[in-house]
């Protein structure tokens, strides 16, 4: 088990708390809950109500939707993300590839934690923004940064 400073050190290299400061990632760690999972679990099914975000410790994650692998998540990523904002169905099905290790942070355990701790609403939230404009910029066709 991680001690809660391991949790705040790996925290700061996932990128979506990445804009959050050090002293705050304290308080999510807190909440963060260490899950295993064994090489073929599933994690999640697509269609699944969404209830919390997964961090990619160690190991892989296959996402698959409909049956087709669409994207991997590996050490240092986070997947499930939009479970934090949005309680919609899961539109993949999370299976660990190999011996997988994850924090889970509960949605509901999430917001109250918003609600104490604005200054980790701002920082998520600028990560989030962030990876929409990249996003956006990608799909237009636009070089990332160019005024749109």
């Amino acid at each position: 088990m991680l001690t809660i400073i391991e949790k705040v050190i790996f925290l700061q290299n996932v990128e979506v708390f990445r804009d959050v400061a050090t002293e705050d990632l304290a308080y999510l760690a807190a909440i963060a809950e260490e899950v295993d999972f064994a090489e073929g679990a599933v994690i999640f099914e697509e269609s699944q109500p969404s209830d919390s975000l997964f961090l990619v410790l160690e190991g892989l994650v296959k996402l698959n939707r409909n049956g087709a692998e669409i994207a991997e998540a590996g050490q240092e990523e986070a997947f499930g993300t939009w479970a934090l904002f949005d309680e919609a169905p899961r539109v993949v099905t999370a299976t660990a590839a190999i011996p997988t290790r994850l924090l889970r942070i509960d949605r509901e355990e999430f917001f109250d934690l918003l609600a104490d701790h604005t200054n980790i609403t701002q920082g998520v939230f600028k990560s989030v923004v962030l990876r929409l404009r990249s996003l956006m910029e990608t799909f237009s066709g636009r070089p990332p940064g160019s005024a749109g």
